[in-house]
């Protein structure tokens, strides 16, 4: 079956740092770009990166452009999530996606691993 687990979330201070990884199995990792996507609660869905198949290209936005960096192994069929300076805005659940289809609610989700940041 198709599996996606996140780990790495924690209590940070602003301006510390965090990485979050993603294990992928039961799919075609390799083949498919992968997403990080974050949710506060009732807030909407915000796309935080995505990582091209081979992991030559990735696009941020503005929000956390410069600051995090989001990266794959797919050897190791894993995809991470580099996150610095972070600000307490970027509090919310963190999910690992794989972008099978164009559309985002037909790829592969993960369980999430929650983020906060807090002085």
């Amino acid at each position: 079956q198709v599996q996606l687990v996140e780990s790495g979330g924690g209590l940070v201070q602003p301006g510390g740092s965090l990485t979050l990884s993603c294990a992928a199995s039961g799919f075609s990792f390799s083949t498919y770009p992968m997403s990080w996507y974050r949710q506060a609660p009732g807030m909407e869905r915000e796309l935080v990166a995505v990582v091209t198949s081979a992991g030559a290209n990735a696009k941020y936005p503005d929000s956390v452009k410069g600051r995090f960096t989001i990266s794959r192994d797919n050897d190791k069929n894993m995809v991470y999530l580099q996150m610095n300076n972070l600000k307490p805005e970027d509090t919310a659940l963190y999910y690992c996606h794989a972008d099978t289809s164009p559309r985002a609610n037909e790829g592969y989700w993960g369980q999430g691993t929650q983020v906060t940041v807090s002085s």
